[in-house]
């Protein structure tokens, strides 16, 4: 409105300086002062349409500016939000983390009490089992001694008997040489040494040994034991 009615006042300000009033060339002066004064209001609106252009213009790059600076600001928000979200995540994830090096913590801690339980137990036992083993070489080497011992007794005690038949069968070749009145270099059978014989029965070796009778005047021996030895 204020530029059509400035348009206006233009073509009004033309026509009076140019036309001269209407082609009168004497005027006057209240017709002047009028003109001047209407001139002046034409000039003073084209100021204020001039100034307030300058101000719409100014009016228009501010509210880019407080748009551009809404955006940026809707835009710091948002990163700010999105940051913060990634930071609660951060701190959520370093929460777990912590909780789960505690509890692997809490069971390194434990592992390693049960190691040094099984460590001091393995301990206890290899001193049980080197003391079983000592006593069980030790038994071992017992039960040789007496079966060594039970050998060298059986032994003797069959050398022993031995010589006991052997000391009989002596007798009984006596006894046959003064009854037959047999002499030295006579040799008896078993059957002639079995009347002097102790129960009637020829002895045997409890070793397994065979006999020999051998001559009047040689003592009998043993395939073991070897011969009878004179007391």
């Amino acid at each position: 409105m204020a530029t059509v009615f400035f348009k206006l006042l233009l073509r009004r300000f033309s026509h009076l300086v140019f036309d001269g009033g209407g082609g009168n060339s004497e005027k006057k002066p209240a017709m002047k002062l009028k003109d001047l004064f209407l001139g002046l209001c034409i000039a003073a609106l084209l100021v204020s349409e001039i100034f307030l252009f300058v101000a719409n213009q100014q009016k228009n790059a501010a509210l880019d500016r407080m748009n551009s600076a809404q955006h940026d600001a809707d835009q710091a928000r948002a990163d700010l939000a999105q940051l913060k979200a990634a930071t609660d995540a951060q701190a959520s994830d370093d929460t777990r983390l912590r909780a789960e090096n505690l509890s692997l913590t809490r069971r390194l801690s434990t592992l390693q009490t049960q190691i040094t339980t099984f460590s001091n137990a393995n301990v206890v036992l290899s001193l049980q089992l080197g003391n079983a083993q000592q006593t069980a070489q030790q038994q071992q080497e017992q039960m040789q001694q007496i079966q060594y011992d039970a050998e060298q007794a059986q032994a003797t005690a069959e050398r022993n008997a031995c010589m006991t038949n052997l000391r009989e069968i002596d007798a009984a070749k006596g006894e046959w040489s003064l009854e037959t009145g047999k002499t030295t270099g006579a040799t008896p059978t078993e059957q002639d040494l079995l009347p002097y014989l102790t129960g009637g029965i020829f002895p045997v070796c409890p070793s397994g040994g065979i006999y020999t009778i051998g001559a009047i005047g040689t003592p009998p021996s043993c395939s073991i034991h070897g011969p009878l030895v004179a007391q």
